[in-house]
């Protein structure tokens, strides 16, 4: 049987057809376009999942129900449990970063302008967590009674430091002068373990000595200068630059800067003391990470006099922070500008940026906020300066170079090891004095890199 369509009837027909295709198009986008969204979505809320307002929420119910729940929440206030999640907090980020309640912040400050009571000794967590000394100070209860750099705090007050923030482990360890604290140290160089009955004294930092650790700085054989960076505080720069002058005064043709032990400090500080050394406009350090200034570079700014004279620095494993930004700037300028050679061993290798932030309570951030970069862009952070000449002590040899150098520790010992100890000898000040002897009787011929590869 035949159908036939009218010519209208059939036009018809083709304009429902046309719109049944065009909605089945548009319903099948809709549903293809619908998943993508929401694919999409659901990515997108698995990423941003990171919401503060909930994580407000959720430390706030944590807090309500310690203090609801606790058996003892009746001794917990709030701010407490505010400036524990604080320091456990900053803590967990890296072992610089931490959070600094008013009295933490107030110690840090008194240490930066050179003077506390405390038994003279800077600490720090290390990667394995464990309270590490990075230096004695000089002259200093800890110093005195033979406590090392890299020496592990166990204890103290015969109590485990296992649980014990930085910031707590500071507040014990200083106090009122002439009263007593105990420290237990793990010593991994040796293996052995000793614990320190220490008195707590006023610890007076004095950033730039001479040989004879006082600031007199005669003029050693051959007009070798020798200078000894502490730390860098507020009055470094200033102290070095003095030094500095009565070493040029009396002659001085060489220059020995030691910088061994030197845990860093002002960042401000370590920059002016490479521009007593470099001429105008030369990059000293530069640093990369976040917040306002994600890049930091900061150049010479003098354009006076310099000192340009032969010169070594002293480094060791105890060396760090702004130690080894001013070492390895100076290294950096050895073929144009400073003729610095490095001797010792290879640097600590702490080479971030910690910024101070205060808050409105007198508390403060100490944040890691960005990395240093020597002026030809070497990392310094887990990596240290590498010495041009390495000159390693054996860990006896470093103990009794320790020992030789404390006043009054000699008399301490047995008869056999003080002679042991008399008969120390400092052997990387020895060859940094060797060098310049034969730089200054061939200075003709000088090339630090030469002279370097010589000593090698």
């Amino acid at each position: 049987m035949v159908i036939r369509l009218s010519w209208p009837y059939f036009q018809k027909l083709m304009k429902r057809r046309v719109l049944y295709a065009f909605l089945l198009t548009l319903l099948a986008a809709n549903l293809v376009l619908g998943a993508r969204i929401y694919f999409y979505s659901a990515q997108a809320a698995a990423v941003t999942n990171d919401s503060p307002y909930d994580s407000y929420k959720l430390l706030a119910d944590v807090m309500e129900k310690v203090r609801q729940e606790y058996v003892d929440g009746d001794k917990v206030s709030y701010q407490d449990l505010v400036h524990a999640a604080l320091k456990g907090m900053l803590g967990s980020l890296d072992p610089h970063s931490e959070y600094m309640d008013a009295r933490r912040f107030e110690d840090l400050k008194n240490d930066t302008e050179g003077e506390f009571g405390g038994i003279g000794i800077m600490v720090e967590t290390g990667k394995d967590k464990l309270l590490t000394v990075i230096t004695p100070m000089d002259d200093s209860p800890s110093y005195r009674a033979g406590v090392l750099p890299w020496d592990q705090i166990i204890k103290i007050n015969d109590k485990s430091t296992e649980k014990l923030g930085l910031e707590d482990a500071v507040g014990v360890l200083r106090g009122p002068p002439g009263t007593k604290v105990s420290i237990t140290i793990h010593r991994p160089s040796t293996g052995e373990t000793k614990k320190f009955d220490l008195v707590r004294a006023v610890v007076k930092v004095p950033t730039v000595q001479d040989i004879n650790n006082k600031q007199e700085f005669p003029l050693g054989e051959n007009s070798i200068g020798y200078v000894r960076i502490n730390q860098f505080g507020e009055k470094t720069a200033d102290d070095l630059h003095a030094a500095l002058a009565k070493l040029t005064e009396r002659g001085m043709k060489a220059l020995i800067m030691d910088l061994r032990d030197n845990p860093g400090g002002l960042l401000e500080q370590a920059e002016r003391v490479c521009e007593q050394f470099l001429p105008y406009g030369q990059k000293i350090v530069s640093t990369e990470g976040r917040g306002p200034t994600p890049y930091y570079e900061y150049r010479s700014h003098t354009r006076g006099q310099r000192i340009n004279l032969p010169m070594v620095i002293l480094v060791n494993s105890g060396s760090a922070s702004a130690a080894e930004i001013v070492t390895g700037c100076l290294q950096d300028y050895q073929e144009t500008y400073t003729h610095a050679i490095v001797v010792g061993e290879q640097t600590f290798g702490k080479g971030s940026v910690q910024s101070i932030l205060p808050l409105g309570d007198g508390s403060a951030l100490k944040l890691t906020t960005a990395k240093y970069y020597t002026p030809s862009h070497k990392v310094i952070h887990e990596h240290g300066i590498t010495p041009d000449i390495q000159v390693p002590l054996s860990p006896q040899e470093d103990e009794d170079l320790h020992v030789a150098h404390t006043q009054g520790a000699v008399e301490l010992l047995d008869e056999k090891d003080r002679e042991r100890v008399k008969n120390t000898h400092d052997l990387q000040l020895e060859r940094a004095e060797d060098l310049l002897k034969g730089v200054l009787l061939y200075s003709q011929h000088y090339t630090p890199s030469k002279v370097a590869e010589a000593g090698k």
